[in-house]
């Protein structure tokens, strides 16, 4: 994908992702202010990171090989445990993990998951060219699919309210 739609998908994944952890679904009161503005303070918590992350990526092109040196898995963990350090930058992760996904399932290209172990490139037969004029369609297919998979995991599985450095000290605690 390209810048526009990268931005386009964080935009709207902090706008899902906050309608997601500040709205329980199973308890919503749909006429109370103070939800609201709760809702308004998490979307703004999350647009700055989340954008950041999704732009980082590719910061490549000016530098070694795009698609390759920023888009792999080894810089996905680093940026996983970058608050486990520093207690800071929560949610960037997910801009950068959603960047790596729309290039791999919305553009024809893929990413190099593996580099530097592996160059080789992977995606799915499901991308278009990022100058194709269903660019944007796809962007916002694979937006939606990514706002029902945090949804299904911030419900279901773990709350993604909670700090990253929080989460690993209770499973460090149970184990």
């Amino acid at each position: 994908m390209n810048k526009k739609g990268h931005v386009l998908n964080a935009i709207l994944l902090a706008l899902g992702l906050g309608v997601i952890l500040t709205i329980d679904p199973r308890t919503f009161e749909p006429n109370r202010a103070e939800t609201y503005v709760l809702l308004a303070q998490k979307i703004g918590q999350l647009s700055l990171p989340i954008i950041l992350g999704a732009l980082f990526p590719d910061v490549d092109t000016a530098f070694g090989k795009h698609r390759k040196t920023l888009h792999n898995l080894p810089v996905l963990i680093v940026f996983l445990a970058f608050p486990l350090v520093f207690d800071n930058l929560h949610f960037v992760w997910i801009g950068v993990a959603t960047h790596y996904v729309l290039d791999m399932v919305g553009s024809k290209r893929g990413i190099a998951l593996f580099y530097p172990l592996s160059p080789q490139e992977y995606d799915l037969p499901t991308g278009v060219a990022t100058s194709s004029k269903y660019a944007d369609i796809v962007t916002y297919v694979v937006t939606a699919a990514e706002l029902v998979v945090l949804a299904g995991i911030h419900y279901y599985v773990i709350s993604l309210d909670v700090s990253l450095a929080d989460t690993a000290a209770a499973f460090t605690a149970v184990l």
